[in-house]
């Protein structure tokens, strides 16, 4: 299959398939149409019929997940999945939830901690996704936290946290591409000079502060913590899972949760350090880290994790062997509509991408537009959010948009090219946030237990308010010249403002 050029239609098969998830609230139907809409386009295009078209979004399905990363994540899932089903029979993640219930206070001490986790767990957001859903879904149940909510939380530790982690999965993706452009002395430099302007991910972090110590939701997500608070119903998917929690045993103790977590976070760093390098190469552990394959040390892993929690289950008669093996099954067949969906997004991802020049047709608009330089920061935000919402992955575009910056930078306003680079990867982590065809999205909604849809639509409210107040600060940098501190200021008062006077509308329509 070779690419083609059909213009402003690689537009459409995204289109189809957001506008269809958000209209129907059914994810997967929605992005099989975008999938075969984009079939068709292609097979029309290449001249082809209707036997083309099903055979091209199926060859590109196959390709996409067949692909070593694709497959070691479908991998990871499964393997998690089973940690977590082993764990929870074994009663750890009970035991946890009584242990932190006596802790932890209260609800808004419940969100800090998650969100808290959520920023430490920098290594990787797709790590950073399940294992805090997994830790803290117990805690944030027990003081009436919406699954929305959680999903929410976890979502935004994730991404917007990496972007900015000098020491994760994404800084080493973001470093190399910047670096490629030879516009910095190193990737390292190259990454650390972005970090004081990705205006959305500083922003992100700080709402999702500000909201697990106050109580300034609007919104749908308003409606979710509202109805969770007054009628316990926390929004939760796996009612069958919770109805088979009650059957697990009660010798289960802290140590059984956290001992195989622990094995998780351990294994999977020094799994990152030896698929980077670092024994057999001679590298430093930031550089390791840097050149690791992320989604190969997450199976390794969770792999041995799964290993850990044999030796500490077994012997202690927590489990039988059969327990334990058909724990595994069940932890796998909660992890399929995860599967599924994951597979259909990465492939509509894919063919928009790779096959139908969505990126490139977006990019050749900006060349061309002739805007004046002093709005390219914010325009450029807005491209990206765009391209990336569409196509689900903030990596992808990472990769078709910086060259295209550094070309018009270059040529026409090189004082503001850190300012411009940065807004191109604050807008791709914004659309990678909420669109709902994006990896990070639908594992956040997973690891919480949330629907799908519901997540996608209670999020999104706060995604794009964050993202105007960016949409703000880009203008004030373009104008100032890439002042760092105006920029911050302008986006930080912006946001405070906005919280509060939307929480107040929220307030008045509850009758508050």
């Amino acid at each position: 299959m070779q690419p083609v050029d059909v213009g402003i239609l690689s537009l459409l098969p995204p289109i189809i398939a957001i506008s269809l998830a958000l209209i129907t609230k059914e994810v997967i139907s929605s992005l099989m149409l975008g999938i075969l809409s984009g079939g068709l386009i292609y097979a029309a295009a290449s001249g082809g019929g209707l036997v083309a078209m099903s055979l091209s979004a199926f060859e590109i399905m196959a390709k996409t997940v067949g692909t070593p990363d694709k497959f070691n994540i479908i991998l990871f899932l499964a393997l998690l999945g089973s940690l977590v089903a082993v764990v929870n029979k074994a009663g750890g993640s009970r035991a946890y939830g009584q242990w932190a219930t006596r802790k932890i206070r209260n609800k808004r001490a419940a969100e800090l901690a998650t969100s808290v986790l959520g920023v430490l767990i920098f290594i990787d957001d797709y790590f950073n996704c399940l294992t805090v859903g997994t830790v803290m879904k117990p805690v944030t149940d027990k003081y009436r936290v919406s699954r929305a909510k959680l999903a929410y939380i976890i979502d935004t530790t994730a991404a917007p946290v990496c972007i900015i982690a000098p020491v994760s999965s994404w800084a080493a993706a973001v470093g190399s591409t910047l670096y490629e452009t030879g516009a910095f002395p190193n990737e390292m430099a190259a990454f650390l000079a972005t970090i004081p302007y990705n205006m959305y991910a500083i922003l992100s972090i700080l709402i999702v502060l500000v909201l697990s110590f106050s109580d300034l939701e609007f919104g749908p997500m308003a409606d979710a913590e509202y109805k969770a608070e007054t009628t316990g119903e926390l929004g939760s998917i796996d009612k069958k899972f919770e109805k088979e929690e009650a059957a697990v045993t009660s010798k289960g103790t802290v140590w059984d949760l956290l001992i195989p977590i622990s094995a998780l976070i351990v294994f999977t760093i020094l799994a990152m350090l030896y698929t980077g390098g670092y024994w057999e190469k001679g590298l430093t552990f930031q550089e390791a880290i840097g050149a690791s394959n992320s989604s190969a040390s997450l199976v390794l892993g969770s792999f041995w994790a799964l290993i850990v929690a044999f030796v500490l289950f077994l012997p202690r008669k927590l489990l039988t062997f059969r327990e334990f093996m058909d724990s595994i099954g069940t932890g796998i067949n909660t992890m399929v509509p995860a599967y599924i969906i994951l597979t259909l997004a990465w492939t509509i991802g894919t063919l928009c991408q790779k096959y139908l020049g969505t990126g490139h047709y977006i990019g050749m608009l900006v060349q061309t537009s002739h805007l004046p330089m002093e709005l390219l920061p914010a325009i450029v935000f807005l491209v990206a959010a765009g391209l990336s919402f569409s196509i689900g992955t903030a990596w992808g575009t990472f990769g078709l948009f910086i060259p295209i910056v550094v070309f018009i930078c270059q040529n026409a306003t090189p004082e503001i090219m850190t300012v411009t680079l940065s807004a191109t990867l604050a807008g791709a982590v914004f659309g990678d946030h909420c669109s709902p065809i994006s990896d990070t999205t639908i594992l956040s909604s997973s690891g919480a237990g949330c629907n799908h849809m519901q997540h996608v639509s209670t999020q999104i409210p706060y995604a794009c308010l964050v993202a105007a107040c960016c949409f703000v600060s880009y203008l004030v940098a373009g104008f100032s010249g890439g002042s760092a501190i105006l920029t911050l200021l302008s986006g930080i008062i912006l946001l405070m403002g906005a919280l509060l006077v939307l929480h107040k509308r929220a307030k008045a329509r509850w009758g508050k």
